[in-house]
């Protein structure tokens, strides 16, 4: 789980307080998808992926989780690179415990 490490004290003010959201969403699915990317991809993402990382940070849980598992089409304004790394970060080919 995410813990304040030196890593997250280099980062600027604005990827620490989306770190920080990531992991306070609201619906603990969303906690652990979101803050586990953001954990793993924050310090790396550049400044028009932060865009829209940040705009994905904004819309409903529910909906997030949605597009993310196929539930639901994802609109063509949140479908960007970010959302599809995000998905990727968490497709598991194998088993997960060995």
């Amino acid at each position: 789980m995410h813990g304040l490490q030196a890593s997250t004290l280099s980062l600027d003010a604005r990827r620490r307080r989306i770190l920080f959201r990531s992991w306070h969403r609201g619906m603990r699915e969303m906690d652990l998808v979101l803050g586990r990317f953001a954990d793993a991809e924050i310090a790396s993402l550049c400044k028009s992926e932060l865009d829209d990382y940040e705009r994905l940070l904004k819309a409903p849980d529910r909906d997030v989780f949605c597009w993310l598992t196929g539930e639901a089409e994802t609109p063509s304004s949140y479908d960007t690179p970010v959302l599809r790394r995000i998905r990727a970060f968490h497709i598991h080919v194998g088993p997960i415990h060995t």
